[in-house]
């Protein structure tokens, strides 16, 4: 399957912000993979997403940074084959926000190929580099080895990493990232994170202050007495964005309580 998004006017470079999320629609029951194809060469992307599409993958086109975005927003994409001289834009800049803020893997394909480029593409976070003109066998072949690759580790990472489940949040220990069930992360401080940690691993429990400042200064966080009030206030702003406005209960003269059912994963 082949689909296309050509946008007639160039975007703007807004590639060094935040992507869109790209969970807005689930990805078919068939689950094949979906690549996005972003090339200012529309022979190239159709004839290597005709391939690609040959070959089981759905298979999305983008001329432009611009149509990119809008298609990032719309669908889940599993991998982006990107020509880093796309018109007027960046291809690095868009590599480096694809690495931080989505988990998409990235190839790229280009005719910018000599040693230095290949490694300052890679170190911008693809995963791997192409010179043009490369054969649509070899790409596939170069997808297939990513996928591999991205699978073993994600499958160790799993293996390894500690996740607390709670209504509708998910908490890495590992990443020290906070996720909302669209897989956004908030961010957290160094207190933040250490508090919220110190109540997903001991749920519907009374934690008195001196308690959480024990915790804290275990993970080296500076605090003090009343800097632990100010903490759980600002968690309970950020963890009310979804709608729970009190995960964290104050017990009068004891001190907290982390009201929610905490799953570890």
């Amino acid at each position: 399957m082949l689909e296309s998004a050509v946008s007639p006017q160039p975007a703007p470079p807004a590639w060094e912000g935040a992507l869109p999320h790209a969970a807005v629609l689930p990805k078919p029951s068939e689950a094949r993979p979906r690549i996005l194809i972003v090339d200012g060469d529309s022979e190239y992307r159709t004839s290597t997403g005709h391939f690609l599409a040959d070959h089981g993958f759905l298979v999305l086109e983008a001329e432009n940074a611009g149509a990119a975005r809008d298609l990032l927003s719309q669908y889940t994409i599993d991998i982006v084959v990107l020509d880093v001289n796309i018109s007027g834009e960046d291809g690095l800049a868009i590599t480096r926000a694809l690495s931080v803020h989505q988990d998409v893997c990235v190839i790229i394909v280009s005719e910018l190929a000599s040693e230095i480029d290949r490694i300052v593409g890679l170190e911008a976070g693809a995963d791997d580099y192409l010179p043009k003109p490369a054969s649509a066998r070899e790409l596939l072949a170069r997808i297939r080895a990513v996928r591999r690759r991205l699978s073993k580790s994600a499958k160790l990472e799993q293996a390894t990493s500690i996740c607390y489940l709670f209504s509708g949040w998910s908490l890495d220990i590992d990443r020290r990232q906070l996720r909302d069930q669209l897989g956004t992360i908030t961010s957290l401080s160094d207190g933040e994170f250490t508090l919220l940690r110190a109540f997903v691993e001991r749920p519907q429990r009374v934690l008195t202050r001196d308690q959480l400042l024990e915790y804290a200064r275990g993970a080296n966080c500076d605090a003090y007495d009343r800097a632990i009030d100010t903490q759980i206030s600002r968690l309970r702003r950020k963890l009310g964005m979804t709608g729970n406005n009190d995960l964290i209960r104050t017990v009068r003269n004891e001190g907290y309580m982390f009201v929610a059912k905490v799953v570890q994963r």
